[in-house]
């Protein structure tokens, strides 16, 4: 690997461990709002103004981000891993037409693939930490009948002892779950 390559893949690896820090510290100022409402109205009103842009932004670096792994580092996707990026890809376009066209409407449709692929990454990452062996579950999903997919469970790196490529995009996916979902509200 090239120094830059090195540079980048260090540099997804702290995005999301920096995301990861951010959605507890996010949940927890939720949970701090219920018990004392109207305290956190600046840091809010910071997000809700922002949304689309921070989680634009949040998307168009998963996306970019997988397509380094895929196309610079040659790592082939898995089964799974093509289905979260079915939901990952049209996230930073939804997210830039609501922009753009100053649309509400559009937050929805995001939500909902936020969610979806979420869930999809939840499964793909326990799935690859082996604490799940529904052998029903496993045939759905087992990459090895493809016959030219890598195993779901394959390990391409692991950094801080937790992340890897599944939770790389589950914690995407959950970090415009928690910046979109103050949006809605409003």
């Amino acid at each position: 690997m090239s120094t830059l390559t090195d540079f980048i893949n260090a540099a997804l690896d702290y995005l999301v461990l920096a995301a990861d820090i951010i959605i507890v510290l996010a949940l927890g100022l939720m949970a701090y709002d219920k018990f004392r409402p109207g305290r956190l109205t600046l840091i809010k009103n910071f997000v809700v103004r922002r949304s689309v842009v921070l989680a634009g932004l949040v998307a168009l670096t998963a996306t970019l981000g997988s397509l380094f792994f895929s196309e610079i580092m040659h790592y082939e996707p898995c089964k799974l891993c093509w289905l979260q990026r079915i939901f990952m890809y049209p996230l930073p376009l939804l997210l830039a037409l609501a922009l753009i066209k100053k649309d509400n409407q559009i937050r929805p449709y995001a939500m909902m693939l936020a969610v979806i692929g979420a869930a999809l990454a939840l499964y793909h990452y326990v799935l690859q930490v082996g604490q799940i062996h529904y052998q029903a579950l496993e045939n759905l999903v087992n990459c090895g009948t493809v016959g030219y997919s890598p195993s779901c469970t394959s390990y391409f790196f692991l950094s801080f002892g937790y992340i890897t490529i599944p939770m790389m995009s589950l914690s995407a996916f959950v970090l415009i779950i928690v910046i979109l979902q103050n949006r809605l509200k409003q």
